[in-house]
């Protein structure tokens, strides 16, 4: 099979997959395991998956160094933001807050690594701000994240833009063993929130075996098996391409939480929602300048 198609492939069905890992996290909470402990759990249940790529193998962080270390970590720190805001937010909400991320991007290949920046990124800029004024503030209200969960997709993509620059420049993980390090960075920052969020849980015998059994999977599948495949992808396919496959994302999770959580948008959400997909578009679509400075999809995933 031709790589390039296979990576395709990965991609888009890591777009798809990651659409409704709201649901798991969502039956996660209500087996117990509420607010940030549950992807917490989550994401230990990741790191065991993944420990026995890493064991042997700590050469490649030192080859790496601490700032491509680092920032691979603070991936998974903004990811498990975007996780935990699942269970204080709207599901469209807080995938289109996650998807303002290129905006942010620009702004520091812009004015932190002095990067010239394409006119066509500039307008992605205006295209995100003015979607996101609308998406925000079209019912009349000021403009900003109105929930807990809106706050933690905002804050979590502004992280995530930040890592991707320094992943992109330093490092140098293979795939598997930078899995781990994600997986690591979210469980830190999921069970740093977690004691503010919610009390201390208690899972009761009943639901013990069944929410064991659905954080082992949804760790092995979306943060072991899906993040570690992108990683792989990525490394194969033009940013452009990337950012497109995963757009299916945005439209998985509006359309499963309208059907299984009853989760409409409204007509301003949905206008604004629309010209963040925009903006996200054109932050990944190829340019002249892309040949010095090749970029990594910050959308992921």
């Amino acid at each position: 099979m031709n790589t390039a198609f296979l990576a395709s492939v990965i991609v888009l069905c890591v777009g798809v997959f990651w659409g409704v890992y709201w649901v798991p996290v969502r039956a996660i909470a209500a087996l117990g395991l509420d607010g940030a402990w549950g992807t917490g759990a989550i994401t230990l249940a990741a790191m065991l998956f993944l420990l026995p790529f890493v064991a042997g193998k700590t050469h490649v962080f030192r080859e790496t160094g601490i700032v491509g270390v680092v920032s691979i970590a603070l991936g998974g720190a903004a990811f498990a933001l975007y996780s935990i805001g699942f269970l204080y937010g709207k599901v469209a909400l807080v995938v289109l807050l996650w998807f303002f991320s290129p905006v942010w991007s620009v702004l520091i290949a812009k004015f932190v690594l002095r990067w010239q920046v394409p006119t066509l990124r500039l307008i992605a800029i205006g295209v995100g701000l003015v979607g996101l004024v609308i998406m925000l503030g079209g019912e009349g209200g000021v403009p900003v994240p109105r929930s807990l969960g809106e706050w933690m997709a905002f804050v979590g993509g502004l992280i995530w833009a930040g890592a991707t620059a320094g992943m992109r420049l330093k490092s140098r993980v293979p795939p598997l063993p930078a899995a781990f390090v994600f997986a690591a960075g979210a469980s830190l920052t999921s069970f740093a929130f977690a004691p503010f969020l919610e009390p201390l849980p208690i899972v009761a015998a009943a639901d013990a075996a069944r929410m064991g059994i659905t954080v082992l999977v949804t760790g092995g599948l979306w943060w072991g098996l899906s993040i570690a495949g992108l990683m792989w992808a990525t490394l194969r396919l033009d940013p452009a391409r990337v950012g497109i496959l995963l757009m299916p994302e945005v439209i998985f999770g509006a359309l499963t939480a309208a059907i299984f959580a009853g989760e409409t948008l409204s007509a301003s959400e949905m206008i604004g929602g629309g010209l963040v997909i925009l903006c996200g578009m054109l932050e990944v679509w190829p340019t002249k300048a892309d040949a010095g400075h090749p970029q990594a999809s910050n959308n992921a995933p």
